[in-house]
């Protein structure tokens, strides 16, 4: 296996993980993937008698039956929705090894696909949202880590404070006096207590369209590891107010009502839903914009910066149209010059 952008010792890892399985008798070849946003790093195992698998390599060691991703791919198995199968790990090496779902994210499948069949995929990732919705109030239980952790009010404005320090100051270099964040400080709190106070339910916590993958022609949700409990908007938000797609209103409204159709829940008249859909997607928007920040100042990524412009176009939208932002629409645009 040759790697050059790859660290030795990563490449040793793998050659040493490859050497207790069958890979080795069969003339295995590693390829090097593309990475998210996190510290692992992932390959693809080919063999030529064989479905290829997909390692995911961690920093370090691992204790696999302690980790987050294992425990919330229990429930989501249970549930039970499309995730993909981990065939083989080694704590000691820091491997895990999963099926290979292919390149082809939903991001990707857009592109080459009819309006058609995007209408479709996007009413079968809303249909997972409502299952992992309801399913998941069926199986609430302590024994999984997604119930003890959520969105609540200090979270979320922890979340609107990233936006502030990494994309605001850092990113954009702004100098914020005393006042300007004592303003903030009061729109951020707003935000996040009427959020807190929405219907909490199982989220998948960064469910778009680079987390969704198109295999065999449906979608398999990977990524999931930090589920928690949260706002029944917050995932239906990352879909349809996507950093990485363009989604108008005259897309996204027949959406919502499809979500909105299979959800169990009480009746909610559609218009209170899209106010606290918005409230969400401007929050939502707001952190995502604070990790695009974060990913190129602090860990010299500059791959995310290329999403700002769609994911500020989506917040100067929703604050141009709701009066209810006013103030804050006040307050960024001295700094943000694409909110004027």
């Amino acid at each position: 296996m040759s790697e050059p952008s790859t660290p030795r010792n990563v490449l040793a890892r793998i050659d040493r993980f490859l050497g207790t399985t069958e890979h080795a008798r069969h003339g295995a070849t590693v390829v090097h993937l593309a990475g998210d946003a996190g510290d692992r790093q992932y390959f693809r195992v080919l063999r030529n008698d064989a479905p290829s698998q997909i390692l995911a390599v961690h920093p370090g060691p691992i204790t696999f039956a302690k980790l987050p991703f294992t425990n919330v791919a229990k429930l989501l198995a249970e549930m039970p929705v499309p995730i993909p199968r981990t065939l083989d790990y080694s704590d000691a090496l820091g491997i895990i090894a999963l099926d290979d779902l292919g390149d082809v994210t939903l991001q990707a499948h857009l592109d080459v696909t009819s309006p058609e069949t995007r209408a479709t995929l996007y009413r079968q990732a809303i249909s997972l949202i409502n299952t992992i919705q309801q399913r998941g109030r069926e199986l609430a239980s302590p024994d999984y880590v997604s119930y003890k952790i959520a969105f609540d009010e200090e979270k979320l404005i922890w979340e609107l404070q990233f936006f502030t320090t990494h994309f605001l100051e850092a990113h954009r270099g702004a100098t914020l006096t005393g006042p300007v964040q004592a303003a903030l400080a009061r729109e951020y709190e707003a935000i996040a207590t009427e959020l807190a106070a929405n219907p909490r339910v199982l989220c998948h916590r960064d469910y778009h369209s680079r987390n969704l993958m198109v295999h065999d022609g449906s979608l398999h949700i990977i990524d999931f590891q930090d589920a928690r409990m949260g706002p029944d908007t917050y995932d239906l938000v990352s879909l349809l107010r996507d950093s990485y797609v363009d989604i108008d209103d005259k897309q996204m409204d027949p959406l919502i009502a499809h979500f909105l159709a299979g959800r169990v829940a009480p009746d909610e008249d559609a218009s209170v839903f899209r106010r606290r859909f918005d409230l969400m997607a401007l929050q939502r928007n707001l952190k995502a914009l604070g990790t695009f920040g974060f990913q190129s100042t602090s860990r010299g990524v500059p791959d995310y910066i290329a999403f700002v412009p769609r994911t500020l176009g989506y917040v100067r939208a929703n604050l141009g149209t709701n009066a209810r932002f006013g103030r804050l629409h006040t307050l960024l645009a001295q700094f943000l010059q694409e909110l004027r």
